[in-house]
């Protein structure tokens, strides 16, 4: 219980810290202070993860890394995701940050939920590991081989259901997700409209559990601490969503970043299969660790290099 009252203790802190200080007007993030940010998001986690050594254990410590490092992987693709749907409701760049902190506390109450089903499900069940690891191995083949069409926005079925059902207003309105305006049939009666902000939050939200079905089986292969799942996967995405304004002008150039992460997805998949054949109790965490930053820094190392004229 104090493990889990500390972790929750230092997110609330960063949290209110984000909000109340560092961004408690609404303001364009440049590129510079994205990149501090991130780096100090990436520090608080690495210095979590030595807390967890002290507490825990040095391969629990290692397994916290490695789940740290895939969540943040996996999470990439979801960048794109959120680039997309900003870019299609011409949300200025001010307020891009309201949505991205709400949409930290939806993820803390989802990934929390998936997570406590999954621990359930595998502790009453410990070959739906397997099925895990199958469904893994899968995916990065598929992810390897297949290359996927991304459908537009507009033809989304959420934010089609959302029209139908809600009024949306057609303009930005500050840093509101809803206001008070005049209905469309009776002029004289103010109604509430949700705004183009809240619709974004909503289908982001939606694509972080779309997502989490890659990841959540992922960290469940790495380790079926329900601790470590929990907390690598928060602060991975706490990180993350600090660095998009950094990496939202360059996400173009990890063209190879797609066939780096199917790989992972397929080494971790395969672990539990090559731990049964090879008789081992477990596969070993730091040789899992090196294995997953090695090809995590060749896939962005080549695409970097591959694009450099660009």
């Amino acid at each position: 219980m104090t493990l889990w009252l500390i972790f929750f203790s230092i997110v609330i802190i960063l949290l209110v810290f984000d909000l109340s200080i560092l961004n408690r007007h609404a303001h364009v993030i440049s590129i510079k202070n994205s990149l501090y940010s991130s780096l100090f998001y990436v520090s608080i986690a690495i210095l979590f993860g030595l807390w967890v050594w002290y507490s825990l254990g040095i391969e629990k410590m290692s397994l916290y890394y490695t789940g740290y490092l895939v969540e943040q992987s996996l999470s990439l693709d979801n960048l794109f995701v959120m680039a997309l749907v900003f870019k299609y409701f011409n949300i200025p760049r001010k307020f891009q940050h309201r949505v991205l902190f709400w949409g930290i506390i939806g993820v803390l109450v989802l990934r929390g939920i998936m997570i406590g089903l999954g621990s359930l499900l595998v502790s009453k069940f410990a070959w739906t590991l397997y099925i895990f690891g199958i469904f893994l191995v899968l995916m990065g083949l598929k992810m390897l081989f297949i290359k996927e069409n991304k459908k537009e926005i507009q033809h989304n079925p959420l934010l089609h259901f959302m029209r139908k059902h809600f009024r949306i207003s057609h303009e930005i309105q500050g840093q509101q997700f809803r206001i008070k305006a005049p209905h469309p049939k009776h002029p004289d009666k103010k109604v509430t409209w949700i705004t183009p902000l809240f619709v974004a939050l909503i289908l982001i939200e939606s694509a972080d559990i779309i997502f989490a079905v890659d990841s959540i089986p992922a960290i469940f292969a790495i380790t079926t601490d329900p601790y470590i799942v929990y907390t690598s996967n928060i602060f991975a995405i706490l990180g993350l969503r600090s660095i998009y304004f950094a990496l939202d002008a360059v996400m173009a150039r990890f063209v190879y970043l797609q066939q780096a992460l199917a790989i992972i997805l397929i080494f971790i998949g395969s672990k539990i299969f090559i731990i049964h054949l090879l008789g081992l109790k477990e596969f070993p965490p730091f040789l899992s660790l090196g294995i997953t930053i090695g090809l995590l820094a060749g896939g962005i190392g080549f695409s970097l290099w591959k694009t450099r004229k660009n």
